[in-house]
């Protein structure tokens, strides 16, 4: 599979989003746009609402209020929106009973999905050689290449990567890093969610933060960084609590 390059620059927009649970507000009035052609790390503290944010992006939690859109459009109301985003954001969907291959053309089937370039796409994350093996068979970081074969097989112009680098060795996150820049530079859209603020800082070119449900700080990695101050000391500063 060849990381082709992508002609409309498409683009997310998170207007007003907000997610509550009762009493408890999971994400408040976040507003932010994610740009084509770069790479946004979206990072937050355990239960700063990224995920929430996320699967609302991805139509799978309404927002109390606020919109998630992409090119203007939401989720939901995308004609094939398996052909505009692309996401990884749970490795446990695959039948562990099921060989790579046909776990990947089950979901392609499903997905309104043609099954032609299954082994293309085995090949690009290099899962080509275990195909054939049982998903129950496989490590963490295979199951992971394997939703993100999963995330490619529409050729979206959108990728959601919600811990992309979990279970990847040294070579496993290389690559990633490789790919993802790649992706990126054809004109992709990459919103991706670690807390490897490490590695974000050789990934990334733009920075989303949220603390508590609100945004915090939105800039590009160079804004934030310099030779003194790193993303993670950045990072630890604008969500770290204080005694009152």
């Amino acid at each position: 599979m060849t990381i082709r390059n992508f002609g409309a620059m498409t683009e997310i927009a998170l207007r007003g989003l907000t997610k509550k649970y009762g009493d408890v507000i999971a994400v408040d009035d976040l507003s932010a746009d994610i740009r084509s052609g770069r790479v946004t790390g979206f990072l937050g503290p355990n239960g700063a609402g990224k995920t929430t944010t996320l699967r609302m992006l991805l139509g799978l939690a309404r927002p109390t209020s606020g919109t998630a859109t992409i090119d203007g459009v939401a989720y939901r109301d995308l004609s094939t929106p398996t052909r505009r985003v692309g996401a990884v954001l749970d490795t446990g969907v695959f039948h562990p009973a099921r060989t790579g291959r046909n776990a990947l053309r089950v979901y392609a089937t499903a997905a309104g999905l043609g099954t032609a370039g299954l082994d293309a796409v085995l090949d690009t994350v290099e899962l080509g050689r275990a195909a054939g093996r049982r998903v129950g068979g496989y490590s963490l970081g295979m199951r992971q290449r394997l939703a993100l074969a999963a995330a490619l097989l529409g050729e979206p112009d959108v990728l959601v990567l919600d811990e992309p680098t979990n279970g990847l060795d040294p070579h496993g996150v290389h690559w990633l890093r490789g790919f993802i820049r790649t992706y990126a530079a054809g004109g992709g859209t990459v919103l991706v969610s670690s807390h490897l603020l490490a590695e974000l800082t050789n990934t990334v070119d733009d920075v989303l933060i949220i603390n508590r449900g609100r945004l915090v700080e939105h800039a590009s990695l160079a804004e934030l960084t310099n030779a003194t101050t790193s993303l993670e000391s950045r990072f630890l500063e604008l969500t770290t609590e204080r005694p009152s």
